[in-house]
């Protein structure tokens, strides 16, 4: 698995949709192999990220609290404190 997706669940605030879709674009481009959609690319990469993303939302809504919060802070969490 990609080190750079955080977890997302168990965070306090909980994640938001920003969050879930930063997470989703980066296991897109590291299973796509792309950094950034070419024209040709584009669509089917952003309607991946958008599938990834809802599916992520309904699992980490169903899954129940965590007992321990995750080591590591979203990369968007630790840019909005600087």
């Amino acid at each position: 698995m990609c080190r750079n997706i955080t977890i997302l669940r168990g965070l306090e605030p909980a994640a938001t949709e920003e969050e879930i879709e930063a997470a989703a674009r980066q296991y897109v481009r590291k299973i796509s192999g792309i950094r950034e959609p070419s024209a040709a690319t584009s669509e089917p990469f952003e309607a991946a990220v958008r599938s990834i993303a809802e599916a992520s939302a309904a699992v980490l809504e169903q899954l129940p609290p965590r007992k321990v919060v995750p080591k590591s802070e979203p990369p968007l969490r630790r840019i909005s404190r600087r």
